[in-house]
């Protein structure tokens, strides 16, 4: 059975990662986990905190020399602002003189309301720092571990923005294949159009200028994928539900769609469905004409690219904050400012990455197991290679 685990506060010493079932005999290293750190704290519209941190995971358990023993991964990210919230985060009781930086403020949109009332806690402190984006490092640090399982079987993640706001890119409805991957990776708002760079940058100063934040839409999709992970026989092994489930949990997302999900709505069924051809190039022995579907049906992979396109709100925290209510007084006041991004759709790509390759692992360590790297490439390639009865007379 493959999971992971993680634990920390935002300004807590540092973040922990559990990952548990991966196979032994996979090359992974620090150098690889710290570049897609990096890409997470990249983007234009991001706050100061990204100019303090400089992430890098330690591996702690369940790696030796460069690969993996088919025992528990913990991994350790350092918190290098902890050192200026040593007192205010310490662990320990601290004397009643030390500034615990404790705040009553709610934020409209913020999880410190509800999760004050959960919890009964009296200091919003107490829900903010593990309700904090600042988690997500952990999962890309966990997900970038399973990008070197998915390498082995030649699949590939990508990510791009497809809005900022009501700003839409001009290649949104372009073919994947025709989609320049690496411009995406040169710039700062993930646009995979480089006529879109400047028009996603002006509605983000237009936002900072406002005193406010802005959302959008990013994509992130999965290449080279055999058909079969997932499971239709239960509701809770369709994949479809586990990828949607999995880009809900990033901070902020509000809406996941599958392939054209929404725009399939308005269209008549025969638009819509993907006919399937005889084709002896591709390793099915077939192919989708078009992929509507997002590379998903029945719960189960088809074969074609996994599409997701994700919804992710404004960030609740703004320069000029809106009225809200002292959650210890029910005094109406200003809503607490703490230091914030005007826009994080574009690392959230990563993030959405990260997520992606955490449920593909899962399905793949599922349906084809093996306790070594070796013992699940020869079942996936028996696998891959059982297709060739099917599609001939």
């Amino acid at each position: 059975m493959f999971r992971f685990l993680t634990a920390g506060e935002s300004h807590g010493p540092g973040l922990t990662i559990l990952v548990e079932g991966l196979p032994a005999g996979i090359p992974v290293s620090e150098d690889d986990i710290r570049q897609d750190l990096q890409r997470r704290q990249k983007g234009f519209g991001r706050g100061g905190r990204m100019k303090i941190e400089k992430d890098h995971a330690f591996f702690k358990s369940g790696v030796r020399h460069g690969l993996t023993l088919g025992s528990p991964i913990s991994l350790w990210i350092e918190n290098k602002d902890f050192e200026n919230w040593t007192d205010a985060m310490s662990p320990y009781p601290v004397d009643n003189s030390v500034d615990k930086k404790e705040f009553s403020k709610t934020v409209p949109g913020h999880a410190d309301f509800a999760g004050a009332l959960k919890f009964k806690q009296h200091d919003l402190r107490n829900v903010l720092e593990r309700a904090s984006a600042r988690e997500t490092t952990s999962r890309v640090a966990a997900g970038s571990l399973c990008k070197s399982l998915l390498k082995k079987l030649n699949i590939e993640i990508k990510s791009r923005v497809l809005s900022i706001g009501n700003v839409t890119s001009d290649d949104i409805n372009e073919n994947l294949e025709n989609i320049n991957w690496e411009q995406t990776e040169i710039s700062e708002v993930r646009s995979s159009s480089i006529n879109m760079d400047e028009k996603f940058k002006d509605a983000i100063l237009e936002s900072k200028r406002n005193k406010t934040t802005i959302g959008g839409i990013f994509q992130v999709v999965a290449f080279n994928l055999p058909v079969g992970l997932g499971n239709f026989s239960q509701w809770d092994r369709k994949l479809d539900g586990k990828i949607a489930q999995a880009m809900m949990s990033i901070n902020a997302v509000k809406g996941v769609e599958i392939g054209n999900g929404f725009s399939n709505t308005k269209k008549p069924g025969s638009e819509v469905q993907d006919v399937i051809v005889p084709d002896n190039k591709d390793r099915r022995n077939f192919k989708h004409v078009t992929n509507h579907a997002g590379g998903l049906e029945g719960g189960v992979t088809n074969g074609e690219p996994i599409v997701i396109n994700v919804a992710i709100k404004p960030i609740a925290t703004l320069a000029k904050p809106l009225p809200s209510v002292d959650i210890n007084t029910g005094e109406i006041i200003e809503a607490q400012y703490n230091r914030s991004d005007v826009c994080q759709v574009p690392p959230a790509c990563v993030i959405g990455e990260a997520m992606m390759s955490l449920m593909l692992t899962e399905s793949i360590i599922e349906k084809f197991g093996g306790d070594h790297i070796d013992e699940l490439f020869i079942n996936f390639s028996n696998y891959i290679k059982s297709h060739n009865e099917f599609g001939k007379k």
